[in-house]
């Protein structure tokens, strides 16, 4: 499933360059009105993402997350609600597989994720 895109173009504007954006991209994303303050990741060549600044997220009562993986669980939410029928339980067997791939390995709810470990 494709992800709608939007429009643009590079510009200037005053001493800054800046990127327009098709209206209907803000009409879509509320989160993203005029003057939100945004940063902007670049994950390849020619490829960026642009997200709310951290501080303007939590301004907006937004949780503080990994942009990339912000992205990927909101295309996910999209592809789960457009093709439900992809969607299926784990069966017995599944489950079979689960537990033989993690035998033998301790785990406790207690346990606490050190902080330098990156997820």
């Amino acid at each position: 499933m494709s992800q709608p895109g939007f429009k643009g173009s590079i510009t200037t504007t005053g001493r800054s360059e800046a990127l327009r954006l098709d209206k209907a991209l803000f009409k879509a994303h509320p989160e993203f009105r005029q003057k939100a303050k945004i940063r902007a990741h670049i994950l390849g060549p020619g490829t960026m993402l642009v997200t709310l600044d951290p501080d303007e997220a939590a301004s907006q009562e937004a949780s503080e997350s990994d942009p990339v993986v912000a992205a990927y669980l909101a295309f996910l939410e999209r592809d789960m609600a457009a093709h439900p029928e992809r969607l299926h339980p784990f069966t017995e067997i599944d489950l079979a597989r689960l537990a033989s791939l993690t035998e033998g390995v301790p785990v406790s709810d207690d346990e606490v994720i050190p902080d330098d470990v990156t997820l």
